[in-house]
Parts: C-alpha cells; sequence; structure tokens
C-alpha cells in the first residue's frame, strides 16, 4: 500500500466518526482537503464528520449558496466551500478565497475541479464513490 494514500470503506453511518478521525491522522499538518465525488456521494455527510471530529458543535450545513461557510470547533477554525454553482474562477478571486486558503485554517473543498487553477500546490484530494445506497469508498491522496 502507498503510504500517501488511505482507503476507507463505509458500510453505514455509523463508521463515518471513525472514518473522519482516521482521515484527520492520515493528514497529519494538512489543512486544505479538496473533494471530489458525484452529487449525493456524500461528500456534504463525511465534512459534517469531519468538523465533528474537530469539535465543532454547530450545524455543518451545505454552502450552496453562499459558498463558504466558517465554523469554529476547539482550536480549529474550519471553512467549509462549495464551488458548484460557481460560474468562473473569477468568483472565487472575488471572495479572497486566498485569505481562506492560506490561512491556516481546515478548508473543506467541495467541487474543487471548478477552480483547478487556484488549487494550492499541497492539499488531501479525497475521493468518495458510492458502493450501494448505503456504502461509500473513501480514498485519501497526499498530493
Amino acid at each position: 500500500m502507498n503510504s500517501d494514500q488511505l482507503t476507507l470503506n463505509i458500510n453505514s453511518l455509523s463508521e463515518l466518526n471513525g472514518a473522519a478521525i482516521k482521515l484527520l491522522d492520515f493528514a497529519a499538518n494538512q489543512r486544505i482537503f479538496l473533494f471530489y465525488g458525484d452529487m449525493g456521494a456524500g461528500k456534504t455527510t463525511f465534512i459534517k464528520s469531519l468538523c465533528e471530529a474537530l469539535g465543532v458543535s454547530e450545524s455543518v450545513t451545505s454552502p450552496t449558496f453562499s459558498i463558504v461557510n466558517e465554523y469554529r470547533g476547539g482550536d480549529a477554525t474550519v471553512y467549509h466551500f462549495d464551488f458548484y454553482r460557481l460560474k468562473s474562477q473569477s468568483e472565487a478571486f472575488d471572495m479572497g478565497y486566498e485569505e481562506y486558503f492560506y490561512s491556516n485554517a481546515y478548508c473543506f473543498i467541495e467541487w474543487p475541479e471548478k477552480i483547478a487553477d487556484l488549487l494550492p500546490d499541497h492539499y488531501l484530494k479525497v475521493s468518495i464513490r458510492a458502493i450501494s445506497p448505503t456504502s461509500r469508498e473513501i480514498i485519501a491522496e497526499q498530493i
């Protein structure tokens, strides 16, 4: 197995919290997480578990319309992005994405392919694939 890659197989929602802890351990000091997967694959659901593992107690929701939500938990600040509705990368410039990405806060980014030219050089790529209605395969790679 490649030490720069982690594969998690999730068979029920009850396994998400444990998977989130494993992913955060694997990420080590990495703060930028890019989430790839089809619509409905479970990106936001998994991000909710990651936020919970980081001590966020407030409700975590998809920032589909606001583009970014900010959460605080324990010592962590989390920025949760959903770039699905972006029409161009210039919209990310307008919102000041660099201030978020280079803040050393956790940045959980859904639909990063919409801002492919703006991504930092190093990040954790998280691919989520539906295996069945209740199971997912999550593959994380250090980039």
